[in-house]
């Protein structure tokens, strides 16, 4: 079975810790002599700004892409349903199933990495047209769900 997220939570943790580096280390040395500049950057790359919402969600995407290709190899998917004698309707077994394997989950990758996006940068949005007192993010709303479906699952498992 393909997932919509294959990547999970991880491209949004990398892209904050990316994006969040150097404006922390502006917001620490920025205050000495010479170092406004350093200041300036943390400025344009903290939270609300909008350089920081276009580049989290270009490097979510980038990200759900990347991970998706280390962690899910087609080829392999397909010779394993060679092996075990399964077949995809209308395609050959082999490196044309493999193709289309890898063409399915790039559909796949985009849609998820898109509704990973939204999720992510709707709590920023909302933080900033507020002014909301605490820091709440998309990636947070993730893990409290996901927690949530397995618990669900395993309470299904147990009770049949």
């Amino acid at each position: 079975p393909l997932k919509l997220n294959m990547a999970g939570v991880i491209p949004p943790i990398f892209a904050s810790s990316i994006i969040l580096f150097p404006a922390s280390l502006g917001s620490w040395f920025g205050q000495a002599e010479g170092m406004g500049w350093l200041r300036d950057i943390a400025t344009t790359l903290g939270p609300g700004q909008p350089i920081y919402a276009l580049l989290y969600a270009g490097m979510i995407l980038f990200f759900c892409f990347f991970y998706t290709a280390l962690v899910f190899n087609p080829t392999e998917i397909a010779d394993n349903l060679k092996k075990s004698g399964a077949f995809i309707p209308g395609i050959r077994p082999g490196t044309q199933s493999a193709q289309y394997i890898d063409k399915v989950v790039s559909r796949l990758t985009l849609a998820g990495a898109v509704y990973l996006t939204i999720v992510c940068l709707i709590p920023e949005f909302m933080i900033v047209k507020w002014s909301v007192p605490f820091y709440f993010g998309g990636t947070s709303l993730l893990i409290i769900v996901v927690v949530m479906m397995d618990l669900m699952s395993q309470v299904q498992s147990y009770l049949m």
